[in-house]
């Protein structure tokens, strides 16, 4: 079994300590590392190298999304977001920096193991109670795509266009893998070389990106 290895990053104490024992709690992940802000977060990540870090939005020093951007854009982790705000701007903000999930922290243990488990599997992940907002307000608040992602876009392979149609759905590696027939480790590295072709930082990007052009549908099923 392989372990997923997390770095855990918030201001209080208690919570800290509770996340720790609830992840430490799986057989397969394993906290390596707690930071009590995003400035030590992200030195942990680039002293351990974790598969995720779990991040608060607030805290001192650098808060959870600056320290998302400079996680994600040194390739250090994905990151796993926790607050107990849903406000849009802390949602945007952290999928704009390059978040692979959001969750509320009133999300259940078994949520926020699964949710680790999720991002470590290359998955994103938006807490449900946000996710229909999240995606309609994102989409009407984001510029149309400028005319060189659309050449980026237009320069896929069918499959890679197959693919980021399926991403804009929200399915995950899995789901993408069985509706395509294909592996699930072909599924990731298509994935990656859209991420990397069109110059995003995470799926969820590229999975609005997909509903900003309007590619939700893919040869095979309904037009």
């Amino acid at each position: 079994m392989t372990t997923v290895r997390v770095v855990i990053a918030d201001d209080q104490d208690a919570v800290r300590a509770g996340l720790a024992m609830i992840l430490n709690g799986a057989p397969d992940v394993e906290v390596v590392g707690q930071a009590a802000d995003g400035a030590a977060a992200l030195d942990l990540c680039r002293r351990l190298r974790p598969d995720v870090a779990v991040l608060d939005v607030r805290m001192p020093r650098l808060d959870g999304i600056s320290a998302t951007r400079e996680i994600v854009a040194e390739g250090l982790a994905d990151v796993l977001m926790l607050t107990t705000f849903d406000v849009d701007e802390y949602v945007f903000g952290a999928l704009r920096a390059g978040a692979a999930g959001f969750l509320l922290k009133d999300t259940d243990a078994a949520g926020l193991v699964d949710a680790v488990r999720t991002v470590a599997r290359g998955d994103g992940i938006i807490a449900p109670a946000v996710t229909r907002r999240l995606i309609s307000a994102f989409a009407a608040t984001t510029p149309a795509a400028p005319a060189a992602v659309r050449a980026a876009v237009a320069g896929l392979t069918p499959r890679e266009r197959d693919v980021l149609a399926c991403l804009g759905q929200g399915l995950s590696n899995l789901e993408i893998a069985a509706r395509l027939e294909m592996a699930e480790s072909t599924t990731k590295t298509h994935v990656s070389r859209i991420l990397t072709k069109l110059g995003l930082r995470s799926r969820v990007q590229a999975a609005i990106l997909a509903q900003d052009l309007n590619l939700l549908s893919i040869k095979g099923f309904a037009e």
